[in-house]
């Protein structure tokens, strides 16, 4: 074999899947959920957010138990599309109006309180054959299998309704979370102090827009990434801090950062 072979072979293989992930998406009728984007979208294979797929996403430090972030990611982006989604909770301490201010709004969204985590994989597998929801959003604190991720993706797949899977812990590191997964993606989002809204006083922080930093940690057909965006407004505006754009993730992006007081502030 010749030197370097092998990367020429799996970049060949990452294309071929991403122009598979297209045309399946094509065949549905479906449109990616795009970021709006052109840095993050082209990450993509299928240009935004693969439709009738899994995608897991879980927090960075105490975003991890609250799920606050994630919560507002999955919330933004499937407002962008038509329709009603599904939302299945463990905890009873969801915030409608933080879903609304990045587009979400309460006469889209249908909730089940599941109480356990067994539970809610099963709401959202049955939720999943019901073709004309925009998606299904599940909050979820257990250890999930190799064989219940695959049970989501194949009803995702099958009735073309996007299914997040939200993972929650009250470890920050929790290991269960690197397990195997049949996801298409995976996400960790972390927030950061906000920019100072004022060029004149910057002396002055946490005024500005909300900031995350978005890591795409698995991705079927493509590559790990790391952006430091804005998030998601009330428009479904969401933009690349220019200056922090497409950075390597920084040392210690693990650890825990400062917690914050309640979910529905974030």
């Amino acid at each position: 074999m010749q030197p370097g072979s092998h990367i020429t072979g799996l970049s060949a293989l990452r294309t071929t899947i991403a122009r598979l992930e297209r045309r399946a998406a094509a065949d549905r009728g479906a449109t990616p959920l795009t970021f709006g984007l052109p840095r993050v979208d082209a990450a993509l294979p299928a240009g935004g957010v693969m439709p009738g797929a899994l995608h897991e996403a879980w927090g960075a430090g105490p975003q991890v138990e609250h799920g606050a972030a994630v919560a507002l990611l999955a919330a933004g982006l499937l407002a962008r599309g038509p329709g009603e989604v599904l939302w299945v909770l463990e905890q009873r301490d969801i915030y409608p109006p933080a879903l609304a201010e990045v587009g979400l709004t309460p006469n889209r969204v249908v909730y089940v309180h599941a109480r356990k985590p067994a539970t809610v994989l099963l709401v959202m597998e049955e939720g999943l054959r019901h073709r004309g929801l925009a998606g299904v959003v599940g909050e979820f604190s257990g250890t999930l299998s190799l064989t219940a991720s695959r049970r989501l993706q194949l009803a995702a797949e099958r009735s073309g309704v996007t299914a997040f899977l939200l993972r929650r812990s009250r470890c920050f590191d929790d290991p269960v979370l690197r397990e195997p997964s049949a996801a298409v993606t995976r996400w960790r989002v972390g927030t950061l102090p906000s920019l100072p809204p004022l060029a004149h006083a910057p002396e002055t922080p946490g005024l500005g827009p909300a900031l995350w930093r978005l890591e795409l940690i698995r991705c079927r057909g493509g590559e790990a990434h790391s952006w430091i965006v804005e998030a998601f407004d009330a428009t479904g505006r969401c933009r690349l801090v220019a200056d922090l754009a497409d950075r390597p993730a920084a040392p210690g992006a693990d650890r825990p950062t400062a917690p914050e007081p309640r979910r529905a502030l974030v």
